[in-house]
């Protein structure tokens, strides 16, 4: 009997945890899930008979070492700076390991003692990245192959809440872990546009938007996202003019979202004492200039053009500018914002939650041609980004542990012995791709 070791069972995990449950019977697996929180674990697990939930400390080096070796294959959920300590204790046991998260240089480094282990070290195989990736590819071949060059790539993608779902001025709701959507953007995007090398920092990220139309839904405001750059070459798009990677929001979202960035309120560095002695206006105050305006007065002249009655409306709603005390003894600016969020933008059990993804391609022969995912959730459990997330990865294992998936060293699913039998269930499970061509 095979053993799967996934480590987190967090907000991601739930699809991941039940296609795996489902198909244990059939491939005589096992399917052993650990977390910090042992309760957390049993919820995923639901007394499957071929299931097991433990209590799980990445940093207890014995536990880890003695559950890594006893798997032929290990899932980890964790946050993506720990996913190299587990990749290291993979090569050393020579066990498979699959993640979702973006491929870190500490990661690329295994790539030869994961080939010499024989093992492969899958990362990107979640939703973005990773169904962005894989979906991609196939219609990069597929232009390819008709010998259309491409001259023009771009890419979107949005965790959001389904209009059914959404009731508030801000068009957004958690489904994935909150403090990456408030410290999302912190590194300079990278790109191309008509050729020519494009560097957005930080501060300027969310004032410089596209709009995405997506039929049936309508506009969306869409920012860079991380490094375009790099995926030139895996992608085999090194002479492209344009290449783009992006995230979606709600149209205004960004414009709002950029009061808290130029303010500093999305800062992580450095921890405010004795938080809990003041308001949420009493620390945004603390922000803004000295004066004997307002709060409200304040930030208007602070942000200049840049505020709008939209901007306050969302910000108003929010309880900024109430007397609302904070709760949390004391936390980074970034994490006193997100304890506020996590209460205004949390999805309610019968919410559904939305994943968006665009894939816009222009052609040397002027083909323009569009590739749209959209994907609603059950309930604020079985989400639409648990889906999109964990199903790829659950696929990929099942193939890897059927000999289906050969590779080994530290691999992305931009080859077709990946990509293609992962799209072709995800199709079969309802995550498919709209096609369409455009003048």
């Amino acid at each position: 009997m095979k053993q799967v070791f996934i480590i987190g069972a967090g907000r991601s995990s739930s699809s991941l945890i039940s296609y795996l449950l489902k198909h244990a019977k059939n491939e005589n697996w096992k399917i052993k899930v650990g977390d910090v929180s042992l309760e957390l674990a049993q919820q995923k697990v639901e007394n499957h008979p071929l299931g097991e939930a433990i209590q799980f400390d990445m940093n207890d080096e014995v536990a880890r070492h003695c559950e890594i070796e006893a798997a032929d294959l290990i899932i980890s959920m964790l946050p993506a700076h720990l996913h190299t300590k587990v990749a290291q204790d993979c090569v050393r046991f020579k066990k498979h390991l699959v993640t979702a998260s973006y491929l870190s240089n500490e990661m690329r480094g295994l790539h030869e003692d994961a080939k010499n282990a024989g093992i492969l070290l899958l990362n990107e195989i979640g939703l973005d990245p990773g169904i962005d990736h894989m979906s991609a590819m196939q219609i990069i071949e597929k232009l390819k192959s008709e010998n259309q060059e491409i001259v023009s790539f771009k890419s979107y993608c949005g965790g959001l809440v389904a209009p059914e779902s959404n009731d508030n001025p801000w068009g957004y709701k958690f489904s994935w872990n909150p403090r990456n959507v408030v410290l999302a953007g912190q590194s300079t995007a990278q790109y191309i546009d008509h050729g020519q090398k494009k560097y957005l920092p930080y501060n300027r990220l969310f004032t410089q938007t596209d709009v995405i139309e997506v039929e049936g839904l309508g506009k969306f405001d869409g920012y860079a996202n991380r490094d375009s750059l790099s995926y030139r070459s895996p992608y085999g798009l090194d002479n492209v003019a344009t290449i783009l990677r992006g995230t979606l929001r709600a149209t205004g979202f960004c414009k709002a979202w950029n009061v808290f960035v130029k303010l500093g309120l999305t800062d992580d560095s450095y921890q405010i004492e004795n938080a809990n002695q003041q308001s949420y206006s009493e620390l945004l105050e603390a922000f803004l200039p000295k004066g004997s305006d307002t709060v409200i007065q304040k930030l208007e002249y602070f942000m200049g053009a840049d505020y709008d009655a939209a901007v306050a409306q969302k910000l108003n709603w929010l309880g900024l500018f109430d007397n609302t005390r904070i709760t949390l003894e004391k936390g980074s600016p970034a994490q006193l914002l997100q304890h506020l969020l996590e209460s205004k933008w949390e999805l309610k059990p019968n919410d559904k939650d939305m994943i968006v993804m665009q894939h816009q391609f222009v052609t040397s022969k002027n083909k323009h041609l569009s590739s749209t995912l959209v994907v609603k959730g059950d309930d604020n459990v079985h989400t639409a980004m648990a889906k999109t997330v964990g199903l790829p990865m659950a696929i990929a294992t099942r193939k890897i542990l059927l000999g289906d998936i050969k590779l080994t060293g530290v691999q992305i699913p931009v080859m077709k012995e990946i990509y293609s039998p992962v799209l072709m269930e995800l199709e079969e499970l309802g995550i498919q791709f709209i096609e369409k061509t455009h003048s």
